[in-house]
């Protein structure tokens, strides 16, 4: 008899927040699929604790390591820099542990997936003899200005009204990365912003969250320094392909969703009448801002749904409800890809995380992009001026952007002159992505090319 080949065993390790969680796991999902790949999620005790998870989250199973702060997690610590320093430190001892125990298992580790924002990774996989797979979780457009700025190409800070960077459109200083446009701000994710590029040349593989023929040329320009591999948009297979069973959402949340009274809700509205509102899990608004997208919402005169988090409803929801009128409805959480799916929504008003702006391109959604830091400004310059599938907002002095700012974006977006341009790019786009990862599709097959290499050296 011939003795089967051992199927090669993933570890999968993302920064320990939601944003990046969710695509490396929906990765994990795509791997062990055709049952090829053995994948198995390493994550902190905390997060670990607070997970939400449900059937989704298919053959991928959970392994934990500890960051220092077991009990409370990022906000236990006393500074950024403090909570990425006991990250690296207690990861880094508890991470080689996870792999010597796995080492003597029927199944042990073959490669480890990292996020590219902690590197360090990537060094214990190598000194316990390992392949390693970077992980970019962002845009290749931002890595392209982030990169360019760790080779002092892009001297901080920026001096200059527009930037140029290969690949990429000429950018004004709003247009760039918070980390790089307000160096001074954020000095903590700037360094592990750039940090990233410090030993990339020793992973084996550089896989990144976006389709080839989204960002064409800013893969061609990274290309010319590592072997790129698009292997996005990673979100649940039933909205794209359905190759994944069963694959509808994420797998894991670490907020609760009450869907069916937000379906009811959406039922029961026209098509294309509906503004969806969301921030993602990390934005905090402040209470300025929120009475005065409030009153844009209002004024708008659409239908809204508007995802306002517990912890800013505890403290605005008292000055918002005055303003939003008897058109809207705000909820504390919600299946975001549900929503955007639904007939009835005609365009997403969002921060413009990455993991957001894809979930719209994938389902032909129009944004209103509302940036707030780190990648979404880079993101919304993409979504108004490459991908023409939406509007930006401005802005004004303080940072605020005012109420009819917000409302005439809307309006423009919902019903404008261009309104059904920017809604045929985005089906244009939904079209691209899905095709992308099709069987023979360009991510698809840099999936299967992943693959192919492990089992060969499994």
């Amino acid at each position: 008899m011939v003795k089967k080949a051992r199927v090669a065993h993933v570890l999968i390790f993302p920064y320990p927040a939601q944003g990046h969680i969710n695509p490396m796991i929906q990765f994990g999902k795509r791997l062990t699929a055709a049952n090829r790949v053995k994948a198995t999620l390493a994550t902190t005790i905390f997060i670990s604790k607070s997970m939400h998870l449900n059937e989704s989250t298919g053959s991928v199973q959970i392994d934990t390591i500890s960051d220092g702060y077991d009990e409370s997690g990022y906000a236990g610590a006393e500074s950024t820099k403090a909570y990425l320093s006991s990250f690296q430190s207690a990861g880094s001892r508890t991470l080689a542990h996870l792999i010597q125990r796995h080492s003597s298992s029927n199944h042990p580790i073959d490669c480890v997936v990292y996020d590219a924002v902690v590197p360090w990774i990537l060094d214990v996989a190598k000194d316990h003899g390992l392949a390693g797979a970077a992980f970019f979780t962002q845009p290749c457009a931002v890595s392209n200005i982030a990169y360019y700025v760790y080779r002092g190409l892009l001297p901080l800070p920026v001096s200059s009204n527009l930037v140029s960077v290969p690949g990429l459109p000429f950018l004004e200083v709003g247009d760039l990365p918070s980390f790089i446009s307000k160096p001074d701000v954020y000095p903590a994710y700037l360094e592990a912003t750039l940090h990233k590029f410090s030993n990339l040349d020793k992973a084996d593989f550089v896989l990144i969250n976006t389709v080839y023929e989204l960002e064409e040329k800013a893969v061609d320009a990274i290309s010319t320094q590592w072997q790129i591999l698009p292997i996005g948009p990673s979100i649940p297979s039933f909205y794209l392909d359905n190759r994944v069973k069963k694959d509808k959402a994420y797998g894991l949340s670490l907020f609760n969703s009450d869907y069916k009274t937000v379906t009811n809700w959406l039922e029961d509205k026209p098509p294309n009448s509906v503004v969806y509102v969301s921030f993602g899990s990390v934005a905090n608004l402040g209470q300025e801002q929120m009475k005065e997208l409030a009153r844009g919402l209002k004024a708008s005169n659409c239908y809204f749904l508007w995802v306002i988090r517990a912890s800013e409803q505890a403290l605005l929801l008292k000055h918002t409800i005055a303003e939003t009128g008897k058109k809207g409805m705000i909820v504390e959480w919600c299946a975001q890809l549900e929503v955007l799916a639904s007939e009835a929504v005609g365009c997403f008003l969002t921060h413009c995380g990455w993991n957001s702006t894809l979930e719209a391109l994938c389902l032909g959604v129009p944004i209103v992009a509302m940036p707030q830091w780190a990648d979404q400004t880079t993101n919304a310059k993409l979504v108004q001026d490459v991908w023409k599938a939406g509007l930006r907002v401005t802005s004004e002095e303080k940072g605020i952007v005012r109420g009819r700012e917000i409302a005439g974006c809307i309006r423009e977006v919902m019903h404008g002159a261009k309104a059904e341009e920017m809604k045929a790019n985005a089906m244009r786009l939904s079209r691209l992505v899905r095709a992308a990862v099709s069987e023979g599709g360009t991510s698809a097959k840099n999936i299967d090319k992943f693959v192919s290499i492990l089992e060969e050296q499994s």
